[in-house]
């Protein structure tokens, strides 16, 4: 892929942390997120690119914008093709709440290459280059924690592993305590320890867990790029998930699907810190000034990059801001 469409996605996400960016802390999720949507769609026009959302906002029916199927950027048959996953705001609780992890994401692929997996859950695990071939699926929490603790050099007793803290875990967080590891439970958004687990900075060794399979693959794209590893199993918890899951083209609902399935060729990967992290700091607004970090990832040269910027909020593409009340 064009390395001059890594910035260029770069932005798209900036637009959408910069607009929801005064909504941190303030309680509305919906409005937080509804701001995060209409910027990064705008944002996408001005990409040199014609994109297709195959993870987005829902059915066409379901969401006004970004929804799977859209299509984003010029009208141009000169552009590249690509497929495009997006999280306008992988956070919207923790945006309301002011709590940290909250990000813009989006991944990008050449056209047919991204899973369109469908809105359920999935059965996750996730870890840095370390843990390519060493992590499974099919192993338990404890043969996975210590399997990596080897590959890594370090002692179970220093890896940390990132859950999400639902009930649903409660085995896994028990047996991974047995086991001798630390473990580290967030409340939402997902995509975050799994693009950290992939950096050596972070101090996070493993992320596991079911989570969104829409997250799933923003979370294998950033690995991709990183050199990772990520698995992952579709968990059907409703009637006729089965199907959908078919009719969206997964041949094996139930088989596990590793990280060459979910990203197939090459990818770019970006995102922006809404509110503050162990991957990236969050959007500080400065009177009508906005700082943000933003990382952007690139698998085929297995690039990192991160970026601050500092921007005027006047030039938004949104039609309304509200005040701050710092």
């Amino acid at each position: 892929m064009d390395r001059k469409l890594l910035l260029e996605y770069v932005r798209v996400c900036e637009a959408a942390a910069i607009a929801c960016s005064r909504s941190i802390g303030h309680g509305d999720k919906h409005g937080a997120d509804q701001r995060a949507v209409t910027a990064m769609r705008r944002a996408f026009d001005r990409v040199p690119a014609r994109g297709e959302i195959v993870i987005g906002e829902g059915e066409m029916d379901e969401a006004p914008m970004l929804y799977i199927g859209e299509k984003v950027g010029p009208d141009d048959p000169s552009l590249p093709e690509v497929d495009i996953a997006v999280d306008p705001l992988e956070g919207t609780n923790l945006t309301a709440k002011g709590m940290p992890g909250a990000l813009t994401v989006l991944a990008v692929a050449e056209k047919g290459k991204l899973l369109r997996a469908p809105d359920m859950y999935m059965h996750k695990i996730a870890a840095g280059p370390e843990g390519r071939g060493v992590i499974s699926l099919d192993k338990s929490p404890r043969e996975n924690v210590n399997a990596l603790a080897e590959a890594k050099g370090k002692r179970v007793h220093d890896m940390n592993v990132v859950l999400l803290d639902r009930p649903r875990h409660e085995a896994i967080i028990k047996e991974l305590r047995l086991a001798g590891a630390r473990v580290s439970l967030i409340t939402d958004g997902d995509v975050n320890p799994t693009v950290a687990c992939g950096l050596p900075d972070t101090g996070v060794d493993m992320y596991m867990g079911m989570g969104g399979a829409p997250e799933g693959v923003l979370g294998a794209a950033a690995l991709k790029c990183l050199g990772g590893e990520y698995q992952g199993r579709l968990a059907f918890t409703h009637d006729g998930e089965r199907e959908r899951a078919l009719a969206m083209g997964i041949e094996d609902p139930d088989a596990i699907l590793t990280l060459e399935d979910i990203v197939r060729g090459e990818c770019i990967f970006a995102a922006t810190g809404v509110t503050r992290g162990a991957l990236l700091a969050g959007a500080k607004v400065v009177g009508d000034q906005v700082r943000l970090n933003s990382i952007g990832l690139r698998s085929d040269s297995k690039t990192v990059r991160f970026f601050e910027t500092w921007t005027h909020t006047d030039h938004l593409p949104v039609d309304e801001i509200p005040p701050s009340r710092s």
